[in-house]
């Protein structure tokens, strides 16, 4: 599956791979409303996290997996702070209930962890083949 990568040669990354970080200069395409702040994605802040901290790592010589582990753990508090939404008492969702992916009974907060670890390796693997860039500092909140 990655033997056309191989091609590349080892400086070579593959072109339109890397994905771009939001910015907080962003604006949405001409024609298109801005999502409200209770219509964002409750995953949205660890997702951002995920990718930032992957592509930050991915330069390590550590494997792909180990490297995803550590990415899961820069993101424990944006993963603690969904799991408590999913905690929530207003919360709808069933205690339990069957993954999409595999059929088995499955908790929120796992699949959340599963979620975690499945998209940190995915960016850090992503990051490797197409020499990403690491994202830009952060700007200091004023």
């Amino acid at each position: 599956m990655l033997a056309p990568l191989a091609a590349c040669g080892p400086q070579a990354g593959v072109k339109g791979l890397c994905t771009p970080f939001e910015t907080a200069d962003a604006k949405p395409a001409a024609g298109v409303p801005a999502p409200s702040a209770a219509a964002a994605d409750a995953s949205a802040p660890l997702e951002d996290c995920l990718h930032r901290w992957a592509y930050s790592l991915a330069g390590s010589s550590d494997p792909a997996d180990q490297v995803a582990s550590a990415t899961v753990a820069a993101c424990a508090g944006q993963l603690s702070a969904w799991n408590r939404e999913a905690l929530a008492p207003a919360a709808t969702a069933p205690a339990q209930a069957l993954s999409l992916m595999t059929g088995e009974p499955v908790s929120p907060m796992t699949a959340h962890r599963e979620f975690a670890e499945s998209r940190a390796l995915f960016y850090v693997v992503q990051a490797r083949a197409g020499h990403c860039a690491p994202p830009p500092p952060a700007r200091p909140r004023s």
